[in-house]
């Protein structure tokens, strides 16, 4: 194995899945390979791995938000490593008493709606977490109540969270686990009893078969010890946010 054997990595252009394609990389620079990176948006990733663009991809999370993806190609591919154990959530800021919310279906309760923002602001179209959130608004009947949920950018998400709770603003976030804000803030998990959030996934590193001679044996080895988990995952999402 030459020491210029390049690896195409590729990661949905979010954050944490950079933060996890990062210590992919480490490991196999450590063992001598040129690494090249690629990004975007969930389903292009995919494709990308599917056509052969990237011979990794950190990672899938399975089954609940990305087997769809990885079903086209599920022949083509193998699982390398469980790199962390993600799902999906509605949480609120810790400063919203459990007493008046602990359930999405609370958030129809008078007392909240005197409270609470209606908008519901998520990431891209593509994520787990927006097709589920747009399930969430007419299954649990909110949309009767003035809420509504968009699809939009990190920032747009991320960043009216972090401006609600400077002024301690009643507000829903449709999140995820690990991300960086739960390392940086204390973000309450809402019951959600019909389900729609999915599964507790797991975040795998998926390989094309015909790029495994491309690694080397110690680096596979390596790659199929690793297990990040969530608390770190948090961490290292954050130190991607600070860069």
């Amino acid at each position: 194995m030459s020491d210029d054997t390049v690896i195409r990595l590729g990661h949905i252009d979010l954050s944490f899945h950079k933060a996890s394609a990062l210590k992919v990389a480490e490991i196999l620079r450590d063992n001598g390979h040129s690494v090249e990176h690629a990004m975007a948006h969930h389903e292009r990733a995919f494709e990308m791995l599917g056509t052969g663009q990237i011979d990794l991809l950190a990672s899938a999370w399975l089954p609940s938000s990305h087997q769809k993806y990885l079903n086209p190609m599920e022949n083509e591919v193998e699982k390398v490593t469980v790199l962390y154990e993600p799902y999906c959530l509605w949480g609120v800021p810790d400063y919203v008493p459990e007493a008046d919310i602990s359930s999405v279906d609370d958030l129809k309760n008078e007392s909240v709606l005197s409270k609470m923002e209606r908008l519901i602001q998520g990431i891209n179209p593509g994520a787990g977490i927006s097709r589920f959130s747009a399930a969430m608004i007419d299954e649990y009947g909110l949309r009767d109540h003035g809420y509504h949920f968009e699809t939009g950018t990190e920032e747009d998400c991320f960043g009216r969270f972090v401006n609600a709770v400077e002024e301690e603003r009643w507000i829903v976030i449709p999140l995820w686990q690990p991300q960086f804000l739960h390392h940086r803030y204390s973000i309450r998990e809402l019951d959600e009893p019909k389900g729609l959030l999915g599964s507790k996934d797991e975040a795998t590193l998926i390989l094309r078969k015909d790029a495994r001679k491309k690694i080397s044996t110690e680096a596979l080895s390596e790659l199929r010890s690793l297990h990040i988990g969530n608390q770190r995952m948090n961490a290292l999402d954050d130190e991607v946010q600070g860069k």
